[in-house]
């Protein structure tokens, strides 16, 4: 599976799902962010919009496309954007932007992205079905 074509590059015009600054607690050897704190933290916000659509407990089944783009540096906020890509009858894709700002500066730069695959699970854990999205019914009619 391919990301969604961004050729504009351009940060999204909308509220992040997630909002986190880098500390150097989360650093790898070389200094730079270690790349597993972006992808939990891409997981965070991938799973509070899969709970959210799901209206329910999810889980995390699959990452799939990950690419990292540029280096993250202690300091950075980092935000990160999602949009629901797909819904299955008990699954959900979930594309994931992170993108850093610099405290100094108002510029910001894709640092990440990926796709997230969630299940909705019922009380015992077990996959369950989504409740049709209403505004799928608006748009069939």
């Amino acid at each position: 599976m391919t990301l969604p074509n961004d050729a504009t590059d351009t940060l999204p015009d909308r509220q992040p799902s997630v909002r986190a600054v880098a500390m150097p607690s989360d650093t790898n050897p070389t200094g730079d962010i270690f790349g597993g704190w972006l992808m939990s933290q891409m997981d965070l916000a991938a799973g509070t919009a899969a709970a959210r659509r799901a209206k329910g407990r999810t889980a995390t089944v699959f990452v799939d496309s990950m690419s990292f783009l540029r280096p993250v540096h202690v300091g950075d906020e980092v935000s990160f954007f999602t949009e629901i890509i797909h819904v299955g009858r008990t699954s959900l894709r979930i594309h994931v932007q992170a993108w850093r700002q610099t405290r100094f500066e108002e510029t910001s730069d894709k640092v990440t992205e990926g796709i997230f695959t969630f299940v909705a699970l019922d009380e015992a854990g077990r996959p369950r079905p989504l409740d049709p999205d209403p505004e799928d019914a608006l748009s069939e009619t």
